[in-house]
């Protein structure tokens, strides 16, 4: 499929949201020292025709939060040379799937997932090396860490992200691991909390890891509600999903 013969509405539609999306993006606040944060749009849900259209429209980078769904569309998709951010929850089991696919993974929360990208991506090497091709990059991990405070977490463990004290021996857990490279912090903000006072936080957890490892400094911050928030506080990411693609379908 190509743009002329995808149904101009659906076109139309992604480009002028997508138009608006870039606005907000432009005439955002940022650090003075910051370069404009890049986009990556969030597909979950949404057909791979919905991925071509916005590929021709310019977008290189792509959000998924489920393995199953992302591996397809990036099979699918694969000429298109897109790059695929997998920014869900993480199962460990999970790790050997999305290194056949993801540039990056901003989901690392926890020791074991280290370990177990760490030998999925060995093991991808290997797998590459034996049919005769090039090596793949090293996989961009950001840590995802949960900014609420202590009682919310205690409230809901099972959500994702690793507590700020948890950070400096998980940075050296990737920073050591061959195949992964240490690219710096992600969060989502609290659910009705200020997300100006969440990704001031997230900005000094940041400037605390690059004081250990200098390169890691990638905050991947704000989505469709609070991205003016996240960009005014240094995001070098932004994953927006609804205010480009719209509202997310049915799902069954």
């Amino acid at each position: 499929m190509n743009l002329l013969s995808t149904p101009s509405s659906r076109a139309d539609e992604l480009r002028d949201r997508l138009q608006r999306v870039r606005e907000r993006i432009a005439a955002a606040g940022r650090p003075a020292d910051a370069a404009e944060p890049h986009l990556i749009v969030v597909t979950k849900y949404f057909p791979a025709s919905d991925v071509e259209i916005l590929a021709g429209l310019g977008v290189r980078d792509v959000g998924e939060n489920k393995d199953q769904e992302a591996a397809a569309k990036a099979a699918e998709l694969s000429p298109l040379s897109l790059s695929w951010h997998f920014i869900g929850q993480l199962q460990s089991n999970k790790a050997k799937s999305v290194v056949r696919y993801a540039t990056s993974v901003h989901s690392v929360d926890r020791l074991s997932l280290v370990t177990a990208l760490g030998k999925a991506m060995a093991a991808e090497q290997r797998r590459l090396d034996g049919e005769g091709r090039a090596p793949r990059p090293d996989l961009n991990c950001f840590l995802q860490v949960d900014l609420r405070t202590a009682p919310a977490r205690d409230a809901d463990p099972g959500r994702g992200g690793a507590a700020p004290a948890d950070l400096p021996r998980l940075a050296e857990a990737v920073a050591r691991t061959p195949g992964l490279a240490l690219s710096g912090l992600m969060a989502v903000a609290p659910l009705g909390g200020d997300a100006g006072e969440a990704f001031a936080h997230l900005r000094k957890l940041s400037e605390q890891l690059q004081a250990d490892h200098p390169s890691a400094r990638n905050i991947s911050a704000g989505m469709s509600s609070d991205l003016e928030a996240a960009a005014a506080h240094g995001a070098t990411h932004l994953r927006i999903g609804s205010d480009v693609l719209g509202p997310r379908p049915h799902v069954r």
